[in-house]
């Protein structure tokens, strides 16, 4: 059984797949209108969300399936003590593919070894996000015609931001691109992908300083400092306002500069900046759903073939 739970699952030939199958869909979305007739897809969400769970809802609707699911831990039977397991070992009995996002790190790897069907994985604790990885670079594809030869700076919460981790492992697989890591010192990256870095031969730089490496950037991707995984309030008010991006701070930057970020935003990236031509993460978002398509067809194609 395919599953998706680490964006390294796939290889750079699906992602090119995915990529190009998307960009047909933002096309023409009603030639894709039917192939999921008669499919139903679970979402187990036992962690909030808004952009993930409804762009999965909307992808699936668009194919001409349907969805089931519940978008919070308390009112699923977790609430009442049922393990991940058993949840999923029921519910896979009932759907062609299941969607889910646990705020225990490894939580949809342990389903994926249990469930009779596909298991994408929305997001686990800090850990993966690999279907916003895939939206990221579709993005990026989309705005810069090209994944490689790029200078990333990732900005905000790097240690406990999955998004960002995952898309390093991505873009990582593609030659002459460098990264630049910007973050107050108890945010850092965690060391893991240091070492992936450093193993790699790929260059990067840390810094706490956006101003300083904003005109060497082609990507700026931009994160929230995330309240729900500090332990301690009085660190996240401390560190949440470290870097909010304002159209001052993109005077230096290059023209043709793209603004990325997952949503939500607090106050990382001021209001006046939505109308830049260089902000990206509206377009971002819509492209969500259009990848997420790509990926139900080719997991449910895999499965199909595996039966």
């Amino acid at each position: 059984m395919r599953h998706l739970i680490d964006i390294l699952d796939l290889s750079v030939h699906e992602i090119s797949d995915l990529v190009r199958t998307a960009c047909e869909m933002a096309m023409q979305p009603s030639s894709f209108a039917d192939l999921c007739r008669g499919v139903q897809m679970a979402t187990l969400f036992f962690e909030p969300s808004t952009r993930t769970r409804l762009s999965f809802e909307s992808a699936m609707l668009s194919l001409g399936g349907q969805v089931l699911g519940f978008q919070d831990a308390a009112s699923s039977s977790s609430s009442k003590g049922e393990s991940v397991a058993d949840t999923v070992r029921v519910v896979s009995g009932y759907v062609d593919l299941i969607v889910m996002r646990h705020f225990k790190e490894g939580a949809p790897r342990v389903a994926s070894g249990i469930s009779l069907v596909p298991v994408i994985n929305a997001g686990d604790g800090g850990h993966h996000h690999p279907t916003q990885t895939l939206t990221d670079i579709l993005t990026i594809h989309r705005e810069k015609g090209r994944l490689a030869g790029l200078t990333v700076g990732l900005c905000g919460d790097l240690q406990f931001g999955r998004t960002v981790h995952s898309l390093i492992s991505a873009l990582s697989r593609y030659e002459n691109n460098r990264f630049v890591l910007i973050s107050p010192g108890e945010l850092r990256i965690p060391g893991y992908i240091i070492d992936h870095l450093n193993q790699s031969c790929i260059p990067y730089h840390e810094t706490d300083n956006l101003q300083e490496v904003m005109p060497d950037l082609d990507i700026l991707y931009m994160t929230r400092v995330q309240r729900e995984r500090f332990f301690n309030e009085a660190d996240y008010i401390r560190l949440k306002d470290t870097f909010v991006l304002d159209r001052s701070k993109l005077a230096n930057a290059k023209k043709d500069l793209s603004i990325l970020h997952p949503l939500p935003r607090v106050n990382e990236i001021s209001r006046n900046v939505d109308d830049d031509p260089r902000a990206c993460y509206f377009r971002q978002a819509v492209n969500g759903k259009y990848i997420r398509m790509a990926l139900i067809l080719m997991l449910l194609a895999a499965a199909r073939n595996d039966t």
